[in-house]
């Protein structure tokens, strides 16, 4: 007699199917295995679910279909990652076979039982790690009683360290010391940006044998992806580096999780299930038993007031490795600079003086491009896209006007469309400007062998190509550049020795944003850059860090100078209680994107007035459908509703029960929705 089992399958956004589907097996099949099943037209993967015993069974005229095969020799999937799975859907309020069959390599989907066997030969033996103990440093006494407090208890640890403390090296022994109790363990080790991981790489590499390493990131090829998660699942890799997506690894003997740069905005998930990967990375801690490590020198004001509260045990690093200082932050107030000038007359000397010493320095601009608007100088044309509410952004290297939220990309035009006059200029200033505008004022300066100045810009336009940004980095690290120009790619987690000036030029635009959680992420922002000089304790009593504002005396810079994170936080956290804002309060985001607003308020506005009498709602405030930020992207309205709540438990009863009636509403002209749950950005 054919067995019954319930498989989940990634059913389109927005189905009406959420939950798995019946297929009839004829041999009897164990949670979690892997099959492919048909689903209308197609085969397609699906994952054996856990069968529910209070689910209704299928109606007795319903003709159920037989699955098509089994994906021979991969192990089903564990019990805690399905229930990892079933959590993260339920809470962020997905289907299962949305976030199960998004975890798992796009290679699994296609390959036949053949080139399957193929690739499960590749994976690694399963071998112990063992550390190279010679490569490790002796360990500073703030790093072991760190260490020391690690193995103590249970956790999750929030590990406060400065830049420069030894983080990395505290990750590194504290997995040294797992595989050593435990030759089986697994630990997994997340960073936020995939730029970050090919040097986090080398280190485990270098500590503890290329075979026992693996990455998972969305710059692996299919191939590669495959090959490591098979490793992993096996338990061949006891170490698994990876971005947000590295949360969904499948590690059977899971027993650590490192979070590094806990606080940064990537590990959001901003598409499909709308996850946060440091937040699952404790829930999964906590699901499997496994420490979790939480690491920043600014942590996220949720995972500080956790620590506040004794939610997460802190563990505190403040001084730097070889008793280096922190740079000294200078703020040069604009002010009572030149007019219109790029850097302050004080920056560029000091600047100047490094080069003539044979030390780098740093600038950070936040803004790529040559420059972010095109003007014309007689009418009022302006570089706008004409699919987006945003302007086109000036890339004088290309002679290019591309839009960076739809890619929109024209050639520069010769005179203003509107009027045809021809002086057209750049208005603003971008990392392309700037590296140009750096080379004419430092034209005069000259090395200590008396060469010219060497300028490196890295951005997301110079590293578009494979191996660009590791060999731009292989300069900076073997001092042939003297100046580096760059975005915030280059403000997190770079050892950067030779660097003793950092300057920070245009932050003021966060200050006074209507977003609550801008201070925030500059503040952060500001101590990463900050972090980047002096790393080499022989030079940090010379280090700066250099801030031009034209707001010197808002208290966020106060606390920089002073590199006082714990005051710049109670400040902002008295403000959000005074605002009931997160984390004193719970909030979620219905987004619509439709061909008109009118049409994508008015699905908000159908999904707030059906809202009372819902299952929570008296706890709930929904508050009026508003346009957002940037309100049109690739000829496609958006639109928001925010929905908050004093209490967690009830804003998500209030979801589950507002799921269906989303569902039912037809919107004419309505092109999709989604519900962002803990939005970083409102």
């Amino acid at each position: 007699m054919p067995h019954r089992l319930a498989v989940i399958v990634a059913t389109p956004a927005h189905s009406t199917v959420v939950g798995p589907l019946s297929y009839l097996s004829e041999l009897p099949l164990a949670p979690g295995t892997l099959v492919r099943v048909p689903l209308g037209r197609r085969e397609v993967l699906g994952v054996v679910w856990d069968a529910d015993p209070a689910a209704a069974p299928p109606p007795a005229d319903l003709a159920e279909k037989p699955i098509a095969g089994v994906l021979e020799g991969v192990a089903p999937l564990p019990a805690a990652w399905r229930r990892l799975v079933g959590f993260a859907a339920g809470y962020y309020q997905r289907s299962p076979g949305e976030v199960a069959l998004a975890a798992l390599p796009v290679q699994l989907r296609g390959l036949n039982a053949v080139q399957l066997a193929r690739r499960l030969k590749r994976v690694a033996p399963d071998l112990p790690a063992t550390a190279q103990a010679a490569g490790a440093p002796a360990l500073t006494q703030q790093q072991q009683q760190a260490l020391a407090q690690l193995q103590a208890g249970p956790g999750p640890f929030l590990l406060h360290g400065a830049t420069g403390s030894g983080k990395t090296e505290v990750y590194l022994r504290a997995v040294q010391d797992l595989l050593e109790r435990d030759p089986g363990a697994q630990a997994l080790v997340l960073v936020p940006e995939i730029n970050l991981t090919p040097q986090l790489q080398s280190l485990f590499v270098a500590r503890f044998g290329a075979e026992q390493v693996v990455a998972l990131h969305s710059g692996l090829t299919h191939p590669q992806r495959l090959r490591h998660w098979l490793a992993a699942h096996a338990g061949a890799a006891r170490i698994v580096l990876g971005t947000r997506m590295g949360v969904f690894a499948s590690l059977p003997r899971l027993r650590l999780i490192v979070v590094d740069e806990e606080h940064d905005p990537s590990y959001k998930q901003q598409e499909g299930a709308r996850y946060s990967a440091r937040d699952l990375a404790v829930y999964r801690g906590r699901l499997e038993g496994a420490t979790v490590v939480l690491g920043s020198a600014t942590p996220s004001l949720e995972s500080w007031q956790a620590g506040e509260r004794g939610r997460y045990r802190r563990l505190a690093m403040p001084e730097r490795i070889g008793a280096g200082a922190l740079p000294r932050v200078r703020v040069v107030d604009m002010n009572h600079q030149p007019k219109k000038a790029v850097l302050s007359p004080p920056l560029l000397e000091a600047m100047a003086e490094r080069i003539a010493r044979g030390e780098q320095s740093m600038l950070f601009l936040n803004r790529r491009g040559y420059a972010p608007v095109l003007a014309c100088t007689a009418c009022d044309w302006k570089s706008d896209c004409p699919h987006c509410s945003a302007y086109r952004v000036f890339h004088k290297i290309d002679r290019t006007l591309r839009c960076h939220h739809c890619g929109f990309t024209e050639r520069v035009p010769r005179a203003c469309p509107l009027c045809g006059n021809l002086d057209i200029a750049p208005l603003g200033r971008g990392t392309e400007r700037l590296e140009e505008h750096l080379g004419e004022l430092l034209a005069g300066v000259r090395r200590p062998d008396g060469g010219a100045v060497r300028i490196v810009r890295i951005d997301a336009d110079t590293t578009r190509h494979k191996g660009t940004l590791e060999a731009q980095l292989a300069q900076v690290h073997g001092g042939e550049v003297d100046v580096l120009v760059g975005t915030q790619m280059v403000t997190k987690g770079h050892d950067f020795r030779r660097i003793t000036l950092v300057a920070a030029l245009n932050p003021d635009s966060a200050l006074f944003s209507a977003d609550f959680r801008a201070p925030e992420r500059l503040f952060a922002l500001l101590m990463q850059a900050a972090g980047r000089a002096g790393r080499d304790a022989a030079q940090a009593a010379a280090s700066e860090m250099w801030v031009q504002t034209w707001h010197p005396a808002h208290p966020l810079f106060a606390a920089l100078r002073r590199h006082d994170f714990a005051a710049f936080a109670a400040q902002q956290l008295q403000e959000r209680e005074q605002a009931g804002m997160p984390p004193f309060a719970y909030q979620a985001l219905l987004r619509a994107e439709a061909r008109t607003q009118e049409a994508a308020q008015a699905f908000l506005n159908a999904a707030r007035e059906a809202a009372p009498g819902l299952e929570g709602a008296e706890h709930v405030v929904l508050y009026s459908a508003v346009p957002m930020a940037v309100q049109r992207v690739a000829n496609v309205e958006r639109a928001q509703l925010l929905a908050e709540s004093t209490s967690r438990a009830a804003l998500q009863r209030f979801l589950s029960a507002w799921q269906p009636v989303l569902l039912s509403l037809r919107e004419k002209g309505l092109i999709r929705w989604a519900v962002d749950v803990d939005p970083l950005a409102v």
